[in-house]
């Protein structure tokens, strides 16, 4: 599979910018959703499964990719979704709408429960009958697997990868088979960084770094200043960012390339994870508080 990557014109810095078009693989099942998914819809191919089931929030980019590769290889599927409350709101939710139109069976819990649940799954398996069931965000062994794809051979020459971070999979896949001279950058979505120790379960090695600056508020949290970094970056660069994950990586990296973060003459590599069918829930969201939107929403 060839992946383009894309230079990044920068002016007033010796650093050179890349980004990999992950977001290109599949219009929905895109990035490192295509990538964690592909070894466990092949394991659960080997085990004769016929239901996939998973967890995901309102507007989970992973809640889409399932329902779409669900749907596209003959697997039944179902969604265990964040929020009783969204029941009621489906028709106004993309995401959920999406997964809904792709033959997905959406199960609403509170969030207290779905807090706790790994604790129940032999619960739910009673619900629903034998499934295989994909961690939320997608992150197991298998989901690490299809990350370490990303890098090839080719990418030697760049000193530094960097991804976002929701769930670890992709930063520790990346990281398990980077060069030993590279280092690995992860910016985390959420706030906090909690994630260090879920990334020490799939990363090998200690050539990562997580950085917890430029989460804007949370997950699916954003500002007026990243609507408008990425309304920028779009019509500079005609490349569409996610707001939950990949823009608050790009805003991030240039920040710290403006700061001097970087050695002079550092070639750094941007990991574009897709993810871009959630802007049309973002933009509803900015829309209900009236705030600048991401005006290139289809």
């Amino acid at each position: 599979m060839e992946i383009p990557t894309q230079k990044i014109a920068l002016n007033n810095t010796s650093v050179q910018l890349f980004i990999r078009r992950e977001d290109l693989i599949h219009p929905f099942v895109s990035g490192n959703k295509f990538r964690k998914l592909k070894y466990n819809l092949l394991q659960a191919r080997k085990e004769s499964q016929t239901t996939l089931l998973t967890f995901g929030g309102a507007y989970s980019n992973h809640i889409a990719a399932v329902a779409f590769a669900g749907k596209e290889n003959g697997f039944k599927t179902i969604g265990i979704i964040r929020g009783e409350e969204l029941v009621s709101n489906i028709e106004s939710n993309p995401t959920l709408q999406f997964a809904k139109e792709c033959g997905m069976e959406l199960d609403f819990i509170s969030r207290e429960d779905y807090h706790f649940k790994t604790d129940h799954l032999d619960e739910i398996i009673s619900k629903f009958g034998e499934c295989y069931i994909i961690p939320e965000g997608g992150t197991n062994d298998l989901a690490v697997r299809g990350c370490e794809e990303i890098l090839t051979e080719s990418d030697v020459n760049y000193n530094y990868i960097c991804c976002s971070v929701g769930t670890g999979g992709t930063i520790s896949g990346i990281s398990n088979s980077a060069y030993a001279s590279q280092k690995i950058i992860g910016f985390s979505a959420l706030k906090g960084d909690f994630l260090q120790k879920d990334i020490r379960k799939f990363a090998k090695g200690t050539n990562w770094e997580l950085n917890c600056d430029y989460h804007f508020g949370g997950y699916a949290k954003v500002t007026d200043e990243l609507v408008q970094f990425m309304n920028t970056f779009y019509n500079k660069y005609n490349i569409l960012l996610d707001p939950i994950y990949t823009g608050k990586m790009v805003f991030g990296v240039i920040d710290l390339i403006r700061q001097d973060y970087f050695p002079k003459h550092s070639k750094i590599l941007l990991i574009h994870t897709g993810g871009l069918q959630g802007i049309a829930g973002m933009n509803l969201k900015l829309k209900r508080k009236n705030v600048p939107l991401l005006d290139y929403d289809d």
